[in-house]
């Protein structure tokens, strides 16, 4: 006997695919991870994961300089993390990055699913299965009345369902076919369409919003102006907002009230305001109002947010032929538990006092120090013992010299350049506790008295166009999310044929199964409750 070898099957080589197939290829893979669920979830979670940073580190768009004091506390550390973008988190690449691809991804996720649901709605239920005792749920009995009388009467009874009737493989056999629960698919797309509509309005608000901080001193002052950018101290535009066209608004701050507890934590924070809008500006007609933490002023489209407050002193300086300046300047609370606030105030002789100019600038006055509203002394250092204004004082040094008002440098608010007083281009001439009435007297013969201080307020003008929708989207959100909680998906079927009876009499058999899309508490139940409705006797399960 020989063995033969049977020769092995030439395979045809497989064909090489072109770059331009390569490159399809890789795309179309792409976009399907892109818009995968499981991407949107990852991408969400990202989103949210990446938001940490904004919230726990100083933000430049609402105090750039709690950013610049953060860096500069870290020599090191600080500038690497400017360069990531960490104090700018909400406008930053990596974060806009993830914004855009979420974005992507949840409508590239939604779009196929509208679809299928759209197709779903315009097909019929399923047909009913070959053996319905295998369901979760089933039921069957027999009865006088015909196939067709038992399908019509249970087609009946099963209003608000999508029904199909249609004639089985028996002769005379009727089956039903019913569906209910195509609202939860159409609540879960509606929550995700306003998650994207949410996005979107968002990005919006965030192009072509503003927002700006200003300190208003209370009492009679002028107040501000919401016309140009530069009536804020502080202002953020949107990336298409260049700051013109701003919506018209002027404010002015009565009062300040805070109620504080034992302890010294504030309890709330309110004033009392009056403003012009739109055609009050015409009238100058002013309205007054109140505001509240968590309760700004709605108006114009803007909002009027009360986002903190604090002390401004009152100083006035004498010269020695008896002109006077008095200043109020608010000065920065350095302890949020008690309000112990430190600042400057810098005072400019008057014109014509001084035969040239650079005598002037010699013979400025400049105020620095520490203004505590209830004051506490241990031993000549002044600290603050309560937050509300009981009992007001000072520890100031007052400096005398050239402090740069004419230099035309940017200068803090709230601190003097050591390198003048290093330079010896300001001399300090007093130190001095002070409390409200009292004065002293300068070498050169100035006198500085403290006068007093009031309370100033921290104003935020939000500009949203898109914060109408904000809330339309995020209502809408809810609405689809608890009807796709709440709504159950489930299918009923119903057979009836005759029966195969001996003794002649002729009875109907009646089949009932029903299934849950989805595990659903209850669904048992009203099963139950379908099958004595439908069948309308007790059955056999």
């Amino acid at each position: 006997m020989t063995d033969t070898l049977t020769p092995p099957v030439a395979m045809p080589p497989v064909p090489k695919q072109s770059p331009v197939g390569r490159a399809v290829a890789f795309v179309r893979n792409g976009w399907r991870g892109l818009t995968s669920m499981r991407t949107a979830l990852v991408l969400l979670f990202l989103l949210a994961l990446a938001a940490i940073p904004g919230a726990l580190l100083p933000q430049r768009s609402l105090n750039s300089q709690k950013v610049d004091q953060y860096i500069a506390d870290r020599p090191t550390l600080g500038p690497i993390m400017d360069r990531a973008e960490l104090f700018d988190v909400f406008s930053s690449f990596w974060f806009t990055a993830i914004y855009v691809l979420l974005f992507i991804s949840l409508v590239g996720c939604i779009l196929p699913r509208c679809v299928d649901h759209f197709k779903a709605l315009r097909t019929p239920p399923v047909a009913a299965p070959r053996n319905l005792g295998r369901l979760p749920h089933h039921a069957s009995e027999t009865t006088d009345e015909s196939a067709d009388e038992v399908v019509e009467r249970a087609r009946g009874q099963l209003r608000g369902w999508r029904v199909v009737v249609r004639p089985g493989k028996r002769d005379g056999e009727v089956t039903l076919s019913a569906e209910k629960g195509y609202l939860r698919e159409l609540g879960n797309l509606v929550f995700h369409l306003a998650l994207v509509g949410l996005l979107v309005a968002i990005a919006v608000g965030k192009l072509f919003g503003y927002e700006g901080n200003v300190i208003v001193i209370t009492g009679d002052g002028p107040g501000f102006c919401s016309t140009s950018p530069a009536a804020y101290d502080s202002f953020r535009a949107g990336n298409v907002n260049d700051g013109t066209g701003m919506t018209p608004l002027c404010v002015k701050v009565k009062d300040f009230k805070a109620d504080y507890l034992d302890n010294g934590q504030a309890e709330m924070f309110k004033s009392n305001i009056s403003y012009q809008a739109g055609a009050d500006l015409a009238t100058n007609t002013w309205r007054d109002t109140e505001v509240a933490v968590n309760h700004p002023l709605r108006v114009a489209g803007d909002r009027v947010y009360l986002q903190g407050h604090g002390f401004a002193p009152t100083f006035t300086v004498t010269f020695p032929n008896g002109a006077t300046r008095t200043e109020t300047v608010q000065w920065r609370p350095d302890d949020a538990r008690t309000f112990l606030s430190s600042g400057v105030l810098r005072i400019d002789p008057p014109g014509g006092m001084y035969a040239t100019e650079e005598e002037r600038r010699k013979n400025q006055i400049a105020i620095e120090g520490l203004f505590a509203p209830t004051a506490l002394m241990h031993g000549s250092l002044l600290t603050s013992a309560f937050p509300r204004m009981d009992d007001p004082a000072v520890a100031i040094d007052v400096y005398r010299g050239d402090t740069g008002l004419d230099t035309g440098r940017p200068q803090s608010l709230f601190a003097l350049d050591s390198e003048m007083i290093k330079q010896g281009r300001l001399t300090k001439e007093a130190r001095v506790n002070l409390t409200p009435g009292q004065s002293t007297t300068l070498p050169s013969g100035v006198k500085v008295t403290f006068d007093g201080a009031k309370e100033f307020v921290n104003l935020q003008v939000s500009h949203d166009p898109a914060q109408g929708w904000v809330l339309v989207s995020a209502l809408t959100m809810m609405a689809g999310l608890l009807v796709s909680l709440l709504v159950k998906r489930r299918r009923v079927w119903i057979r009836a044929y005759p029966s195969d009876a001996s003794d002649g009499q002729r009875r109907t058999v009646v089949e009932m199964g029903g299934l849950a899309r989805s595990d659903q508490a209850g669904w048992g139940g009203e099963f139950d409750k379908l099958r004595t409705r439908l069948l309308g006797a007790e059955t056999e399960k």
